[in-house]
């Protein structure tokens, strides 16, 4: 899979299901102390029906979750801007091609479908709290996806921007799209009439529009047009989420639905490694799934995880529930060693023993977040990045606008050298990862979220 991808509390009452994240809304404003997730109780009854039980506020959000999705973008943004340092150490980022080896950055895209499909459950189980049919909700899927399907292609073909016949130069361009997503995509403040909402978003089309058409390519020398290509990483989100809702919405929560789907999309994989459905060549650059199974894989395994841990925490076993979970892990992790010696650990082969073991860490580092975060109540650390979880989207497109600036400002405005090497550039990175969060934050405080 080609590689990929900050606010501070919940989204008005009457906000919509948030953005990337497939969970429940979130409140504008801090959230009243009465409304906040009391520290952990003891008793499985209780935790169950302090997290999941659809008597409570359908605005509640699992904290474990949202830790989850924090960190996982956080450390999107990160790797993302290592390309900017030099003598880093080789673990960082993406391993090669040919390498047989997992890096950092290899993990991060998996984690961050896997949280995709973990959130799915408990924004399905908030649309049913407030009365909302299948059709209605099915609606909202397809409109969620389409909308990041949109996004994706835009962003995907800003790497066959062709900057000497286009008008534009490739960095306004880069502005002008993120700019039209936010005006169409923006939560915007219920202090908007409608008329204005309409006109501003109209504004956006109209724009998003124009810049496609003004696109111009260049593939191997030939001028293209936009092209689809692999839709970009919040285009291969939105293929995901659309499975992965779609099936949970009319499957509801079979445990054997969704471990027979990740066993099957392994299979596929391994099938495919093995040269056996060459005969699928003809439709893969149409039909997305049929690449590797590697994306399917990783939500079915989120949405798995989130159904079996409801399941035994309603049924008073959540120490069962975490062994059972871990248990979970040691197979994957195994499964994963045991096919390596086959095509090896590979992202950019999509490999069965890639797809096995990032599983396994993402589920490791669940079972590690809701033992500290639910059940123990520690949320004050994840407090300075919590708007990686309720503006995810804001945070995964300002990078966009930043690097769109810096590369106006030409090459003079890059930091000196000696701050970015070494320990002290990926300590440059991490602070860069931070302020993008924090300004998303102040971004939302403001009003301006983006949210589908």
């Amino acid at each position: 899979m080609p590689n990929s991808i900050d606010p501070c509390y919940a989204a008005e009452p009457n906000s919509r299901v948030g953005e990337l994240n497939g969970t429940v809304p979130e409140f504008t404003r801090p959230v009243p102390e009465f409304l906040q997730l009391p520290a952990a109780e003891t008793g499985a009854a209780g935790l169950y029906e302090r997290l999941f039980s659809p008597q409570r506020l359908p605005s509640r959000r699992l904290a474990s979750v949202d830790a989850f999705r924090a960190i996982t973008l956080f450390l999107m943004i990160f790797v993302n801007n290592l390309w900017s340092l030099y003598k880093v150490p080789g673990w960082l980022g993406h391993a090669g091609e040919t390498e047989d080896k997992l890096g950092l950055a290899d993990t991060v895209a998996p984690a961050f479908l896997f949280i995709v499909g973990l959130a799915i459950p408990f924004a399905m189980q908030t649309k049913r709290s407030r009365g909302l049919s299948k059709k209605k909700t099915f609606q909202h899927i397809l409109s969620r996806s389409a909308a990041l399907l949109v996004m994706g292609i835009f962003q995907v073909n800003l790497d066959t921007y062709d900057t000497v016949s286009s008008v534009l130069p490739k960095p306004w361009w880069q502005i002008g799209i993120t700019l039209a997503f936010f005006l169409i995509w923006l939560d915007y403040p219920s202090s908007f009439s409608k008329k204005k909402k309409q006109v501003l978003k109209g504004l956006g089309i109209f724009l998003l529009t124009m810049l496609a058409l003004l696109f111009r390519g260049n593939t191997d020398g030939h001028h293209t047009w936009m092209q689809p290509d692999w839709y970009g990483t919040l285009g291969i989100i939105g293929w995901s989420y659309l499975v992965g809702a779609s099936v949970y919405l009319f499957a509801g929560e079979k445990l054997r639905v969704f471990a027979g789907l990740f066993v099957l999309c392994v299979l596929f994989n391994i099938a495919n490694m093995s040269g056996w459905l060459e005969f699928l060549n003809p439709v893969k650059a149409y039909v997305w799934f049929l690449d590797s199974g590697d994306l399917i894989a990783f939500t079915m395994a989120g949405i798995l995880t989130s159904v079996l841990y409801r399941r035994v925490t309603k049924e008073g076993q959540t120490e069962q529930g975490i062994l059972v979970l871990a248990t979970v892990v040691l197979i994957l992790m195994g499964a994963g060693i045991a096919l390596r010696p086959f095509w090896g650990i590979s992202k950019e082969r999509d490999t069965a023993s890639w797809i096995l073991i990032c599983t396994a860490i993402s589920i490791a580092f669940y079972i590690f977040l809701l033992y500290l975060v639910d059940l123990k109540g520690k949320q004050n650390w994840m407090r300075s990045i919590r708007p990686a979880s309720t503006s995810t989207l804001t945070c995964y497109l300002l990078p966009y606008i930043h690097n769109a600036i810096f590369n106006l400002c030409g090459s003079g405005s890059s930091l000196p050298l000696a701050l970015r090497t070494g320990g002290v550039g990926i300590l440059k990175a991490l602070i860069y990862a931070w302020v993008i969060i924090r300004i998303a934050g102040w971004l939302e405080k403001k009003g301006m979220r983006l949210a589908l």
